[in-house]
């Protein structure tokens, strides 16, 4: 087959699969010499075991040619961002502070997929546990945009969403506890879902902002992502009951007669003109769809100190996991942060609570009213490496534990991607996905072009 199999999609794959036009040993070779070709240039990886992508291969390879799939994704390449645990990998979570250790346990969207007969290929870059916009680390070094390697990859899935873009594995997973999930998928241009808190189960737990959920080329294949790593586990106590549904299934209802909401500020948020147009184009074309769309702010103001005081937990976790040793070794960024983090009261946390509490119900009424609420993601055009990309329209929704996604809309003035957000009402993944599904069918989502693999910039 001549057709580059690095830039087909997990739903492509699989009919190929089923046809025995393609085996699972092919497609896997083709990703790994991709990885192999573009790793040097992208650090996209934190790390890749060939050897064992490999012989999960032929072993699905077997699968198929006995018309016996294991699973949905059964062949499937799929990366893990390294804040998972993955059985047979470390995880380093982007931090010096952390051992070198191999894992003899599959986090819950691990197991999943092993059990559905993906191949796991390898772990993807973070940022530094997950606390930046920006995956660049003193463990793993830059990893750049996908369309541009001066620019940033975003974070903290940065590594999740390069990988995507560029090919190297149809499906990855990543994490979203303020927006790393949509702030890479934004910056370089692909799909990144955050499900309602829970969808996805997690293990260990990281507290009541984490997300977990798919970066992909296409939204089909973050639904079909979905369909396997949507489940409980018994190590979550906070997962969802099970919902034996497939998330393809209403994938092109379309959004016609869906009231949405459009607030190009959050009502407090200064935003770049340039930034605004093409999100301003982008939510016309949900008009065009049949969309009954009005301009609204959905009436809060800035959450900068719930999220700040929610947190505080999560910087006492980190102390307590890596002790005052580790944290000598991480980032002097995080490092403050997690003191400063510290000193909140007792008393700071009951009130951030009670004004979380406060931010969901109005949520909650707000999609009385509106199916959807959209707006941009990013404030700003993407920036160098060096710099995180501001998305600040992204961890709201954290705190509420709505889904959300970032869709690819258009370009900024650098040539630069640029995602459109929606935001669904809490347990409404569906719509979100559908309406997600109608902006890539009336727009199909460009792919990066590499046309020159000069040096990143310092």
């Amino acid at each position: 087959m001549t057709q580059d199999l690095t830039q087909l999609s997990a739903r492509e794959l699989v009919a190929l699969y089923r046809s025995k036009a393609v085996s699972p040993v092919e497609v896997t070779k083709a990703v790994l010499a991709r990885i192999e070709l573009l790793q040097p240039h992208f650090n996209a990886y934190r790390v890749v075991d060939a050897h064992s992508a490999l012989a999960q291969a032929r072993a699905s390879e077997a699968r198929w040619s006995r018309g016996a799939p294991q699973g949905q994704l059964d062949g499937v390449p799929v990366g893990f961002k390294d804040l998972l645990n993955v059985q047979g990998f470390p995880t380093r979570k982007g931090s010096l502070a952390t051992p070198d250790k191999v894992l003899a346990e599959d986090s819950p969207p691990a197991a999943r997929l092993r059990e559905s007969g993906a191949i796991i290929v390898g772990k993807t870059q973070t940022a530094e546990f997950g606390l930046k916009g920006l995956t660049e680390t003193r463990l793993a070094g830059i990893t750049p945009n996908a369309w541009d390697r001066q620019y940033a990859s975003g974070g903290s899935s940065g590594g999740a969403a390069v990988a995507a873009a560029l090919g190297l594995g149809p499906l990855q997973v990543g994490t979203d506890g303020g927006g790393s999930i949509r702030n890479p998928a934004s910056v370089n241009g692909v799909f990144g879902f955050k499900p309602t808190f829970g969808r996805v189960a997690g293990y260990p737990h990281n507290g009541g902002l984490f997300h977990i959920g798919p970066i992909t080329r296409t939204v089909t294949d973050a639904a079909l992502l979905l369909n396997v790593i949507a489940a409980p586990d018994a190590r979550d106590w906070t997962s969802i009951p099970g919902d034996v549904r497939d998330w393809t299934a209403n994938l092109d209802g379309g959004v016609k007669g869906l009231r949405i909401g459009y607030s190009r500020s959050l009502g407090y948020l200064t935003v770049d003109p340039g930034i605004i147009a093409v999100i301003d184009r982008a939510v016309s074309w949900l008009t065009d769809a049949g969309a009954i769309v009005e301009e609204v702010d959905p009436g809060f103001r800035d959450p900068s100190p719930i999220i700040d005081a929610i947190n505080a937990e999560r910087a006492i976790r980190l102390r307590r996991e890596i002790g005052d040793a580790g944290l000598e070794l991480v980032d002097p960024t995080i490092r403050a942060r997690v003191e400063r983090l510290e000193r909140y009261a007792l008393a700071d946390v009951v009130e951030a609570n009670e004004r979380r509490t406060e931010l969901g119900i109005l949520m909650r009424r707000f999609h009385q009213q509106y199916d959807l609420l959209v707006t941009p993601i990013s404030s700003n055009p993407v920036p160098r490496v060096g710099t995180a990309p501001e998305t600040p329209f992204a961890f709201p929704f954290n705190i509420t534990q709505q889904p959300a996604a970032s869709v690819p809309a258009g370009f900024d003035l650098n040539g630069l991607p640029v995602g459109l957000h929606i935001v669904g009402p809490q347990y409404g993944d569906a719509v979100v996905l559908r309406a997600s599904r109608a902006l890539e069918t009336a727009h199909p989502f460009f792919l990066p072009h590499l046309t020159s693999l000069g040096p990143v910039a310092k």
